[in-house]
Formats: structure tokens, sequence, C-alpha cells
């Protein structure tokens, strides 16, 4: 660090040595040296855990994570409400086949998988206080409208439109938290948002044993109606309250942080090599030119194989409420018996990234989650004569899946640090291509199986296996060639720079 250091000033003040020379003073120079040596304070001075970064930590997560994990929750109980509502009314209501049925479920991943990458490219343009709460109220009015469709078809094409809506979000929300947090808090942080999942998936069954079982027939409306209805209107509200309250980042964030918290959170994200986004002292590339990076990147088909393994697998949350059924629990009654299943999921979600910041290592808890998800599995489809049995075993080996979706996609932001642009495009692309998985895994878990679903339990396990070993070969070559990541002397001294020159010229005008 400190013969980096050296360097930069050596070269710098050559420079403004001869340019003085020539033009007995240049306010530049001077201004780049200046820059240069504030840059060279912070970077020399640095120390982990000062009481004002603890304090810029707190008053992020009270922030940062709320906003995010309120939208989260709400776009998940929207997207996975379908299962809720099959089981509440839907598929009697529309004479659904199960065919058709996946149907519905499958075009949502269409659209998601094509609209992840634009979005998140537009996230590097548009602030994300606009942007993501924004979503929200998009995805909310569709799913309402759900609510009020007449046939199999028209609530496919809404599933479609709120698809393209909540495209942006979830990789959006990985990267957002990417610019905030340093590389092993990230993980912790994103699954406090993560476990908006799980929670949804219980509240989803808790809401809709609620409201099939009290609120069918209100008004002359169906409960699974009022399903729909109820939790699109909660989104658009959440989310117009969330625009007042979500920061931008660091670089830009002047109604949360004060020009000194400011300087801090992007120093510390310098630290560790990790690029910041939308200041203006980052690099400027154009999409394409991110979208290329990104593409030739062999570090990044590596994960999206990895994340297509995890989501493959994860897509059986859409027929949780199914699968009850077929351990003899229906109706309202076996709306309440998918909620263990998201319990579960939270505790391994929780307890895993906790564990990979604590430990700073992502990939041995992704091999242990995944190759007891692979033991698990397996017993649940060789205890087919205890349906209790089957039930627990289900819930615990579910949670597995859950634990590792969220270690995977923090790892990019470890693995891809830099520049911000091609981190935004490699997260939206794994998290795309992650979800392709989805658009086949969904013909996984067909009436006609039941009741014991041999080719979903059987599929499930055999990628939880091929993920466990996968990783181990990914952290291999991973640490073997390890990524270029940006100087911390040269991000900060970018960032006084754009500083000192939007100063002047506020002070200009």
């Amino acid at each position: 660090m400190a013969s980096s250091i050296n360097k930069h000033l050596k070269k710098t003040h050559s420079g403004a040595s001869v340019k003085m020379t020539e033009d007995r003073a240049s306010p530049e120079a001077d201004g780049a040296a200046a820059d240069l040596n504030h840059a060279q304070r912070l970077a020399a001075q640095w120390v982990d855990g000062t009481a004002e970064e603890r304090r810029l930590k707190r008053k992020l997560d009270w922030r940062i994570l709320p906003c995010t994990w309120v939208l989260y929750v709400l776009g998940y109980l929207d997207r996975s409400n379908i299962g809720n509502a099959k089981t509440g009314g839907l598929e009697r209501d529309f004479d659904l086949s199960s065919e058709q049925y996946s149907i519905i479920v499958l075009v949502f991943f269409i659209s998601y998988l094509i609209f992840e990458v634009p979005a998140n490219m537009a996230l590097m343009r548009v602030r994300p206080s606009v942007l993501l709460p924004g979503l929200g109220v998009i995805w909310g009015t569709f799913a309402a409208l759900m609510g009020a469709t007449k046939t199999w078809g028209q609530l496919a094409g809404l599933r479609f439109l709120m698809g393209v809506a909540e495209a942006g979000f979830a990789p959006g929300s990985a990267f957002y938290l990417s610019c905030w947090y340093r590389k092993y808090e990230l993980a912790t942080r994103y699954a406090v948002l993560y476990t908006a999942v799980p929670i949804a998936g219980a509240v989803s069954g808790l809401l809709a044993g609620l409201i099939t079982q009290y609120m069918d027939g209100s008004a002359g409306v169906a409960g699974w109606r009022w399903l729909f209805i109820l939790e699109g209107v909660a989104s658009v509200i959440a989310a117009m309250a969330i625009y007042l309250l979500m920061p931008d980042f660091p670089s830009n964030s002047n109604r949360f942080l004060s020009q000194e918290e400011s300087l801090l959170a992007c120093n510390r994200l310098a630290v560790d090599g990790i690029a910041l986004a939308q200041g203006a002292g980052g690099e400027r590339i154009t999409h394409w030119e991110s979208f290329k990076m990104t593409c030739s990147d062999w570090r990044v088909w590596v994960q999206c194989f990895l994340f297509v393994l995890v989501t493959g697998a994860q897509t059986m949350q859409y027929f949780i409420p199914t699968l009850v059924g077929s351990f003899g629990w229906t109706g309202h009654v076996g709306q309440y018996y998918t909620i263990p299943a998201y319990v579960a999921a939270l505790v391994y979600v929780v307890a895993s990234c906790w564990l990979a910041d604590k430990y700073q290592t992502k990939w041995p808890f992704i091999c242990g989650l995944s190759g007891l998800g692979c033991v698990l599995f397996v017993a649940v489809t060789t205890t087919s004569s205890d349906k209790t049995a089957q039930y627990v075993l289900t819930v615990f080996a579910f949670g597995t899946i859950y634990g590792c979706s969220p270690l995977v996609k923090t790892w990019i932001a470890d693995v891809i640090p830099q520049p911000a642009a091609k981190r935004a495009v490699a997260i939206a692309l794994i998290n795309a291509i992650g979800n392709a998985s989805s658009i086949y895994a969904t013909w996984l878990w067909p009436d006609t199986d039941a009741p014991r679903y041999v080719p979903g339990f059987v599929t499930t396990t055999t990628w939880l296996g091929v993920l466990g070993v996968s990783t181990v070969g990914a952290a291999y070559f991973f640490r073997k060639y390890p990524v270029e990541r940006a100087s911390h002397l040269d991000t900060m001294a970018a960032e006084l720079r754009a500083r000192r020159e939007a100063g002047a010229k506020t002070s200009r005008v």
C-alpha cells in the first residue's frame, strides 16, 4: 500500500511541477495533488471497526434494510400467492388442468429472465429510491388486477407483466446492498433481506388461510380473488411510502448522509476494492461495454451454473401447498401446514449467512447445506409409508435450499467487485440465467406424480449434490485466479476529485 501511494504521489507531484514550470501555477494540478494527499491520508489512517464506522453501519442498517425488506416481502407475497390461490378455489373456478397451472407459473419466469439485465443497467443511471419503489407500485397493480381475471389466459398474461416489473427488484436489491456493505458484511445483511422470502411464504400461507376461510364470498368476491387484491394494494401503498425513506448510493445520498458520513461510506468500500456506483469519479462505461466485460469473464459463468442449480431446486416452493395436500392436509387447514417449511428456511438462511460472514468464507457452508439437503431428500423419497415423517423431512430439506441461495448470490459480489457497472450486469445476468431453470423446473411436480412426486424429489436431490461438488471446484479456481480489485487510493482520489469539481461548478453558479 505504501509503495503504491508513493508512486502515485511522485507521479502527481512530478506532473504538477512540470505544469507549474510551463504555466507558473495550475489550480487543477494543485487540486489533483490535494485530492491525492487526502486519499493517501484516508488509506493510511484506515482502521476497521471505529466508533464512527459502527455508527454509520447502524444508520445504514436501520434505513436500507427495512426499506428493501418490506418490498421484498410484498414482492414474494404477490409472486408466490398463485400456489395458495390454486388450493383456495382458483383451480376449481377456472377448471385448471395441471398443464395450465404450470404455464401460469412458467410465464412469470420468462419475462423475469428477459428483463433482469436491462433493469440493473437502468439502476446504474436511475436513482434506486425512484426505481426500486416504482417497480413495487407496478407489480402491486398487476397483482391486484389478477383478482379481476375471468380466464386462466388473462391470469397468465398478468403474471407475465408482473414478471417484467419484478425482474428488476431481486437483482437490483442485491446490487444495491453490494454498493453499501463490505464483502464480509454483505451475506448477513442479504440474509436479513432474504428472510423476506421464507417469511413471505409463511405469511402467505397464514393470510391465504384466513382470507379464504373468512372472506370467501364477501361482497360476492371469491376468497382467492381477495387474496390477490389485498396483497397487490398493500404493495402499492408500501412502495409509495418507501420512496420517501430509501437512500440512493454512498456518493449521492445527500438527503440521508452528511458529507463526512458519505466519504466514510465510500472509503469503507474502497478498502475492499469495491468500485463505487453512480459516483462522479467512477469509471464511465457504456451498457454494451459492461455487458461484453461480463460475458467474457469465466467467473460469471461459473456463478451462473451454481445459481442455476439453486434456483432449480428452489422452485419447489410453488408446489409446497400441493405437497402438503399429498401428505393429507387440504383446504384452509393445508394452508397453515405450509408455514413450518418457511420457518425452517428462515433459520437456515440467518444461521448460515451469519456464520459465513463471521468466518469470512462462503463455500464450506454452501457445500454443507447442499450435502445435508441431499441426505434429507433421499430420506423423503424412501419414507413414503409414514406421511407425517415425510412431511417433517420435507420441511427440513426445503430449508437447506433456502440457506444455499443467499450465499451463492452474495458470492458474486466477492468474485466480481469492480467496475460497478460490470458487477450490476453480472448480478442480473446470473440471477436471470439462474431463474431460467425455474422455467423447466415448474414441470417437475405434475399432479400425475402424486402422492410420492419421485421425479421432483430425485431431480432436486441431484441438483443439490452437483451444487456441493461444483462449489468446491469453484472455490479452488477463484482462489487460484483471483480477480483484480480496484485500488483503494485510486478510488478515493477519483471520488474526492469529483466532489471538488462538483463543488466548483456549484460555486460558479
